[in-house]
């Protein structure tokens, strides 16, 4: 069964955690989706540079999180600072948690399901300088290289990609999780 899987990302993002959990679900067979506030392309951020741009597949405006069985969330700093401003979004992000469909989200990301509201009382990592905002949102905080919890993934940063690919991989061959909530 064909799997459909959206990236939310716009100008900013960490350059290899778009590229690197966009390989890894390519490679299993999945559809992946680039989804943006703008259309034509983003551009990453990398070793403190802008980096390459990448192609949109389409804009927040023209999507539902129906269309696809799991999201990706990329980090960055400037990423999911201008996303969590955007009610599109927002409610992209939160209606994957409605649907009880896999969320995995990497380094600065986390701030996006702050913003959503759909941490509390979840178990999860990220970027260390977030600990304490994830904290103050109700989250469990914890330092590991990837954390799980009913289908929302979660890793620190670049150096977790390999263990964050495989439980994003894992979470989505799995699908839906009762147990997902917001």
């Amino acid at each position: 069964m064909e799997k459909r899987i959206a990236i939310v990302a716009t100008n900013g993002f960490e350059e290899s955690e778009l590229k690197s959990p966009k390989q890894a679900m390519e490679s299993e067979g999945f559809t992946v989706d680039i989804i943006s506030d703008k259309s034509g392309t983003i551009k990453g951020w990398n070793d403190g540079n802008w980096s390459n741009e990448y192609t949109v597949t389409n804009t927040l405006n023209n999507v539902s999180a129906k269309d696809y069985d799991a999201l990706m969330l990329p980090g960055g700093v400037i990423n999911p600072d201008i996303l969590r401003q955007n009610d599109d979004a927002l409610t992209f992000i939160r209606d994957f948690f409605k649907q009880s469909k896999p969320v995995a989200a990497i380094c600065h990301a986390p701030q996006l399901l702050i913003e959503a509201d759909v941490v509390k009382g979840r178990t999860l990592t990220s970027y260390n300088s977030i600990k304490t905002d994830l904290q103050n949102a109700g989250a469990l905080w914890v330092d590991k290289e990837v954390v799980v919890d009913e289908a929302l993934v979660t890793s620190r940063n670049p150096d977790d990609l390999p263990a964050f690919n495989a439980k994003l991989i894992e979470e989505i061959k799995e699908g839906k999780h009762e147990l997902q909530h917001a």
